[in-house]
């Protein structure tokens, strides 16, 4: 089994920044790619940022220049810094990551409860 816990979620104002962390624990041989989605209020969960296992990163248009996706493979963590934050950056921000118990076992999807984040204009 594997648990993902989030943190870092909160109200702000337009403007300022924001830290979500995520670590994951379990049963864990090795974890390939980690991001970060968020679903706002009446619209559907979409990508964020996405880090691969090698560190390379993608982010959805909005937010680029904006946020950054960071990892840490020892500790198995990944961070989400949000500066800049807009309104419509308002949602709550869930935590996924790909992961495999052993060597010879398939990627398994798992997502946290998500971290509310409210920015205020």
């Amino acid at each position: 089994q594997v648990q993902l816990v989030e943190s870092g979620g909160g109200l702000v104002q337009a403007g300022e920044s924001l830290r979500l962390s995520c670590a994951a624990s379990g049963s864990i041989f090795s974890i390939s790619t980690m991001g970060w989605y968020r679903q706002a209020p009446g619209k559907q969960r979409e990508s964020v940022a996405v880090i691969s296992s090698g560190g390379s990163t993608s982010y959805a248009d909005s937010v680029k220049g904006r946020f950054t996706i960071s990892r840490d493979n020892a500790k198995n963590t990944v961070n989400l810094q949000m500066n800049s934050l807009k309104p419509e950056d308002t949602a709550v921000y869930y935590c996924h990551i790909q992961a495999r118990w052993g060597l010879s076992s398939d990627y398994v999807s798992y997502w946290g409860k998500g971290t509310l984040v409210t920015v205020s204009s």
